[in-house]
């Protein structure tokens, strides 16, 4: 425990102080930390939030005070017990019950409440997809209602419009020299952008709403108890507003593919229909209750949408010179834009089964 770390958690309202802080877990976005307190008394977790990518901290804590303050409301409301195990519980500066995040000069931190007897998993088979489609939609049908609007933590993050003008850009200026051996892809991207941006023509219409989404569903981003059973969604730093595509679609895009998403060879790429049957069937349980039918109707469209619009990201980046994915060699960036496309292949083929799936749900 670094004399500086024990200072950051003494600048927050917790039951004891810090015994021991040792790092936690294998983040990829903020460094994590176990604090452990005096025997008896509550643990915690301290986070280093990367203000690089979430450059308004302020407007990022608020959505995660006012998402976690929602959900506390209604499962109280329910008689839900144990609700500290139900939902995250973050904690305010010893100097301002209303703040719940520091800044030490250079860096900003958080801290909450450590949930014991929780467990992540990272498999993804169809047991634990129907989990993830319940407890996704349960998320969102608490939320449904959320008073206000939140901040968007990352503007545009899943604005399909904004990432093929981003595209559009990297093809005009060629800056790596790249776009004529790999025209052919660019041609197939851009011959599916208006089918493609179908969300935010539906939005401008006045036929999609916009609600409040996780926009990061994997399983992993969900706690489970001993015996199993989901307590609570958590990694709530992209909670923001945004179409039920980002939830159903963008889980889909990982859960359900057979294959890395840099996987050479694509004959290996599929897309797993026991997954995808497994994660809608939960899904629909929890949140066909607010659900619109343009809402429904277009979940295969959102199926589709996410390795299209992942395709269209790291294609755009490979035209850039791999200037904001790590690669691995030379030709990683492209190697995904070609499992993205061939996953995009595979879904618009099982389209007409997964429509029909999702008809026979709602029946």
């Amino acid at each position: 425990m670094t004399p500086q770390l024990s200072h950051i958690a003494a600048q927050f309202a917790t039951a004891a102080s810090a015994t021991e802080i040792v790092p936690l877990g294998e983040g990829l976005i903020n460094d994590t930390y176990l604090v452990t307190t005096a025997p008896g008394k509550p643990s915690y977790v301290l986070q280093r939030i990367n203000h690089h990518i979430f450059t308004d901290v302020k407007g990022l804590q608020d959505n995660i005070k006012a998402v976690t303050t929602h959900i506390r409301r209604k499962l109280t409301e329910q008689g839900v017990d144990d609700i500290d195990r139900r939902v995250l519980t973050f904690m305010p500066l010893v100097t301002d019950p209303d703040t719940t995040y520091y800044f030490d000069g250079e860096n900003y931190w958080r801290m909450m409440l450590y949930i014991p007897r929780s467990h992540t998993y990272s498999e993804v088979s169809p047991y634990y997809a129907r989990f993830a489609g319940e407890e996704f939609g349960r998320f969102q049908s608490m939320l449904v209602d959320l008073p206000g609007t939140l901040t968007e933590t990352i503007p545009d993050f899943h604005n399909m419009e904004f990432r093929l003008t981003q595209l559009r850009e990297a093809l005009e200026a060629d800056t790596a020299g790249r776009l004529d051996s790999v025209r052919d892809i660019a041609d197939e991207l851009l011959s599916r952008a208006d089918a493609m941006c179908l969300a935010e023509q539906l939005h401008r219409q006045g036929k999609l709403p916009k609600r409040t989404c996780h926009c990061d569903t994997k399983v992993n981003n969900m706690l489970f108890d001993d015996e199993g059973k989901v307590l609570c969604v958590i990694d709530l730093d992209t909670v923001m507003p945004s179409y039920i595509f980002s939830d159903y679609g963008d889980f889909l895009r990982t859960g359900a593919c057979t294959a890395p998403e840099d996987e050479p060879d694509t004959d290996k790429i599929d897309f797993d229909m026991d997954i995808f049957r497994a994660f809608t069937e939960g899904y629909l349980s929890t949140a066909g209750s607010f659900l619109t039918p343009v809402e429904i109707e277009n979940l295969p469209y959102a199926a589709a949408l996410f390795p299209y619009m992942q395709a269209v990201r790291f294609f755009t980046d490979y035209i850039n010179g791999d200037t904001y994915y790590k690669i691995r060699y030379p030709e990683h960036n492209l190697v995904r834009t070609r499992a993205q496309l061939a996953l995009l292949h595979r879904i618009e083929e099982k389209m007409p089964q997964m429509t029909e799936f999702i008809a026979s749900k709602m029946a």
